[in-house]
């Protein structure tokens, strides 16, 4: 692994074993902003084989719980651990995902952007996970789009509206 460590990593860098999980959750998060919802999408990956995935589904289900990361692990189902699992986003976790994160054990957390939502990395790191931040430019650009065209949904999304 070159330069990507629990910093921030080169702009527009990533091993060549993030890059098809990021451009799937980029993938996910661009099905969710043309569903009208909140561009975010994740991946669990063990092994190499994404094993659930998912989007942020707040509007589009009325549920307030229904991020990408919730999505993702309800769609992975029960799993007897996950102690060998990469979760991967496309936007850094909020409170409430990183709190699963960590309340699974999920060891690893791939962020393809904390650019326009510096999530909760410092509360991941101070509790054993290992935070990697890629800065995928489409990641970065689907978000910045979606809050610029939908701020009040934005607003909603992250508990400030």
């Amino acid at each position: 692994m070159l330069g990507i460590s629990s910093a921030r990593g080169i702009a527009g860098f990533m091993t060549d074993m993030h890059a098809p999980f990021v451009a799937r959750c980029y993938e996910l998060a661009h099905k969710s902003y043309t569903e009208g919802g909140c561009p975010i999408g994740s991946v669990l990956v063990r092994d190499g084989q994404i094993i659930g995935e998912g989007h942020n589904q707040r509007i589009q289900q009325g549920d307030p719980i229904a991020h990408g990361e919730m999505d993702a692990l309800r769609n992975a189902g029960r799993q007897k651990h996950y102690r060998d699992t990469i979760l991967y986003t496309s936007l850094s976790p909020c409170m409430m995902c990183a709190g699963t994160i960590v309340q699974f054990g999920i060891p690893h957390v791939v962020i393809a952007e904390n650019r326009n939502f510096g999530g909760n990395e410092d509360f991941l790191r101070d509790r054993g996970v290992r935070v990697e931040i890629v800065d995928d430019a489409r990641c970065i650009a689907l978000m910045a789009r979606f809050i610029a065209e939908q701020p009040a949904l934005w607003n909603e999304d992250i508990a400030e509206g």
